[in-house]
Formats: C-alpha cells, structure tokens, sequence
C-alpha cells in the first residue's frame, strides 16, 4: 500500500520550529495538570530565613496552583547552591475571583516571613500582575524587585466575557491593569472613593518582563512587557513552556543574585 502519509509530508514540509514550540506548549499544558494537586492548602515557605536573606517568592497564574511551580522551584534550588543562601516561596490563590484577593492571599503569606528578608517576586502570567500590584500598594519595604513570567500587562481580549471577577480584571480597559502599567497606587478619599496617587518608590521599583516569543495567547506578546521595565524575549517559547525552561530559570537566578548584590552593595555602604 502506497505511504501517503509520507509523501504528503514531503511534498508540504511542517514549518519544523513552530511544530516543536506547539508540541512544548502541549506538553507544557499536561505537566501542570499533573501538578496542580499539589501545594493546595497553604503557602510553601521556607523554614528558616534569616534577616538580610533572599527569598524568591513564586505565583502561579490562572487556573493553576502553586503545585505547577515545583519544577521551577527546583531548578531555582540547583542553581544558587553554591552562589548565596536564596530560599525559594511559592503561594496558591483564587485565580479567578480577581486580582485584589489575589494581592490579599499573597500579603497573608508574606506575613509569615522575617522583617529582614528581602523578597523577590516572580509570578507566571496572572500572578505577574498580582506580584506587581502587591509591590506597588502595599508599602512592604522587603521587596526589592519584581520579575513576570508571560504576563499580560497589556491585558487580552474577550476575557471579561468569561464571566468570572479574574476576567475582568485581565480585560484591555481594566482599571487595575491601568494602575499597575502606570505605577499608581489606590487610595481611598475622603468621600470613600478609590482615587489614584504616584505609586513613589514602589513604582520605581526594578521589573523585568520575561515574554514568551510564541506566546499564543497573545497577538503581540512584546507589547505585554511593563512600560519602564527590563525585558528579555524567549523566542520559540510558549505561554506555559516558560515555566519549565531552564534557561528562563537562569536568567531569573541571575536576576536574583545581581539584584542581591546591589543591595547588600548599598546596605554596606550606608552602614
């Protein structure tokens, strides 16, 4: 019997890289279904962290739990063995209720870490937004940078149409989403009305935006970076595949130690 099949395949060849980032993404997808029972009940976090310390503190983004950020924890954990004590922190919160019950599970959880610690915030996607947005109007001095993970900062279409508090908040014209690209914080007036103020030195705080290159969840992934921020473009990665790519975990672990070292640069010299 004649292969057709195969002379199908040579006569109109697969675009090969754009075939092996969807075959990523899929897998992707299935590693953190198998994930998300885990770490469900309560925040993963470090048991001993000291005053002057680092922690890198992980968010998961919709739909999923801090049980799809095990493997990127790990490679966290491999790479800093022999560099500085970093710990690393992963929270699970209701993805679709909206971003400030995210902003209030994740102060909860940081609540139970030292004064002194310094904190790096890192979420994936949804939890970018939450990590950005928690900097910027809670006041916590301990953060010192936040980083995101195929956030869209730019918003996505049509997802307000979901019908679910977390779709509207992701929506293009979210109000939220105005005030975290603009570095505002909000604050009640006198009257009881949210108005917006300068975010101040939260709003300088640094942010780097690692964008998925064949993000297929949005049109122009680039545009999704935060205005004012470093950004580093994955190309050939998806929306989820940046969760287990090593090399997104070494940029970040560099990010983290460089961030470290300026600031015990600058605690030394003040001292």
């Amino acid at each position: 019997m004649p292969c057709y099949g195969w002379r199908m395949r040579r006569r109109i060849p697969l675009p090969t890289r754009a075939f092996a980032t969807a075959g990523h993404e899929v897998v992707a997808y299935a590693r953190q279904a198998l994930l998300m029972r885990h770490d469900t009940d309560a925040p993963v976090l470090p048991a001993e962290v000291r005053d002057g310390e680092d922690v890198v503190v992980l968010l998961h983004g919709l739909f999923a739990t801090a049980g799809v950020l095990r493997p990127l924890r790990a490679a966290i954990g491999r790479m800093v063995r022999r560099a500085m004590p970093i710990h690393t922190a992963a929270v699970s919160y209701p993805s679709t209720s909206g971003i400030a019950p995210a902003v209030e599970q994740l102060a909860e959880a940081l609540g139970a870490l030292p004064a002194g610690a310094r904190l790096h915030l890192c979420g994936h996607s949804l939890g970018g937004i939450v990590c950005r947005l928690y900097a910027l109007e809670s006041g916590d001095r301990r953060v010192i940078q936040t980083i995101s993970l195929a956030s869209p900062f730019a918003g996505v279409p049509g997802v307000r149409f979901l019908g679910f508090a977390g779709g509207r908040d992701l929506a293009p014209s979210s109000a939220v989403l105005r005030r975290v690209r603009l570095g505002e914080r909000a604050h009640a007036d006198e009257s009881g009305e949210e108005s917006g103020e300068a975010g101040g030195a939260s709003a300088e705080l640094p942010h780097l935006s690692i964008i998925a290159g064949a993000d297929g969840l949005m049109r122009a992934p680039r545009a999704h970076a935060l205005p004012g921020g470093d950004v580093r473009v994955m190309e050939g990665r998806g929306h989820s595949a940046l969760l287990f790519d090593e090399e997104v975990a070494g940029i970040l672990v560099r990010r983290v130690l460089e961030r470290a070292a300026q600031r015990s640069e600058r605690t030394a010299s003040t001292a």
